[in-house]
């Protein structure tokens, strides 16, 4: 159990920023509807036609002797053509017939058709490559909307310039059959990647982190306002404003017993995805930490619990009243191992009529360290001066910090010293300063 000789750092810090709220910003451009796709360099030039090879003719004998000459002469005139057109033929060294030049004139234009009709489709995008796309390696953000089937995520994406082809895409997605897969959301893609792994991401889901918003266990509502301005670039102002318990009552029934209007404790730890959407506000942010908190609380057994509490500690305990003695334990338990037995301190305290002593809730006081003239300090929120637990929570536990405060261990400690790699739970005082002194 925390005493004054025990003084431990805040994980977070109403004073600072919550730790993990880095933004990571995805690079290259972010696709819009405003934006058109690049140029298309597709290649272009006319396919050559072959002709076709014809066999060299035989020189004529350079001379020639007597009557053979004659013979000779005599016989090539029996052969000569008896018409103009032959002998033109014969002397081009080909065919009488037009048939077979008209055939190789016709062939020869199918190919220029043919070739045409290649070089076009490229430049339409009806055969090109991913490899074709300008921008190689370039990374760029596209938004798919919700209820998209491969139809429109192919168009989405030919705008963005993610793919040269929507009919490549579409028939390798209908291949797969994963039509029905394809997730909305925002995605980064590299221009140039191939159809295959553009399919499996969409099929794995969003993977930009623009618009993502992480919000860790035990922190604060100052905190978490300062989270969501850095994420989602929503006013800090604005959110703390509105993070009032009546704004959201009506909505949210386990809101009624909250106390000085507050949303501590409720503003559930998750990850958020506000991807593609253009009404990001304080409201709809807090709108959905409280849908977390409804769904994450659902399959916890309260009366149960307190049903429990009241058995083994003669203590009443309300929904309200374990959520903030939850928010205790998050943050003076370090593994979850250890928080059924901090939960089974806290409860041997009130049994007895002793101070829980936390340094932890004069930790939401100060912002910071807590030193022995803070827990001299008058505040409902001091421990040390004050018996029972505080107004409010303290900070937004986890789920399985409730879980402990329904189900503590059954123990009869009522100290503890909890070190980042140690622990010590002491039924007595004296067993607990000797725990102290010797880890000191």
């Amino acid at each position: 159990m925390t005493d004054s000789s025990r003084r431990r750092s805040p994980r977070f810090s109403t004073g600072g920023g919550a730790a993990g709220s880095s933004r990571p910003s995805a690079s290259g451009r972010r696709f819009s509807a405003s934006s058109g796709a690049g140029a298309y360099a597709g290649r272009s030039g006319q396919p050559r036609v072959r002709p076709a090879a014809h066999s060299p003719r035989r020189p004529a004998t350079a001379s020639v002797r007597g009557s053979r000459a004659r013979q000779a002469a005599g016989m090539q005139s029996l052969a000569a053509p008896r018409s103009r057109s032959q002998r033109e033929a014969a002397r081009r060294g080909g065919h009488s017939s037009k048939t077979p030049v008209i055939a190789g004139i016709a062939a020869a234009a199918l190919v220029v058709v043919v070739g045409l009709a290649f070089v076009i489709s490229r430049v339409l995008g009806g055969g090109a490559g991913q490899d074709t796309l300008p921008n190689q390696g370039e990374q760029v953000e596209v938004v798919i909307d919700d209820g998209s089937g491969a139809n429109a995520v192919a168009a989405k994406l030919k705008d963005a310039g993610v793919i040269a082809n929507t009919d490549d895409f579409i028939t390798q997605a209908r291949k797969q059959k994963a039509d029905s897969q394809l997730k909305s959301g925002a995605y980064v893609f590299t221009v140039g990647q191939d159809i295959d792994s553009i399919i499996s991401q969409l099929i794995s889901g969003p993977n930009s982190t623009s618009g993502r918003l992480t919000v860790p266990e035990g922190l604060t509502v100052p905190q978490t306002a300062r989270l969501v301005s850095e994420a989602l670039s929503v006013s800090s102002d604005d959110f703390i404003a509105q993070a009032k318990a009546s704004n959201y009552v009506a909505d949210y029934p386990f809101l009624a017993n909250a106390a000085d209007d507050s949303l501590e404790g409720f503003l559930c730890p998750k990850t958020y995805d506000f991807s593609g959407r253009s009404d990001v506000t304080a409201d709809a942010v807090i709108r959905a930490m409280l849908d977390q908190y409804n769904a994450d609380v659902a399959s916890l057994d309260f009366a149960s619990g307190e049903a429990l509490i009241a058995d083994r500690y003669g203590i009443t305990m309300s929904d309200y009243d374990v959520i903030k003695l939850a928010s205790i334990v998050e943050r003076e338990a370090v593994t979850d191992g250890q928080r059924p037995k901090v939960a089974s301190v806290f409860f041997n305290r009130l049994k007895a009529g002793m101070a829980l002593q936390s340094d932890a809730t004069m930790m939401y006081v100060t912002g910071g360290e807590v030193t022995a003239e803070d827990l001299k300090t008058e505040s409902p929120y001091n421990t040390y001066l004050n018996a029972g637990l505080t107004p409010t929570p303290i900070c937004t536990p986890s789920v399985d910090s409730i879980k402990a405060v329904l189900s503590p261990d059954d123990t009869d400690y009522l100290y503890f010293y909890i070190t980042q790699t140690d622990e010590w739970f002491s039924s007595t005082y004296d067993e607990h300063l000797q725990a102290i002194e010797e880890n000191r």
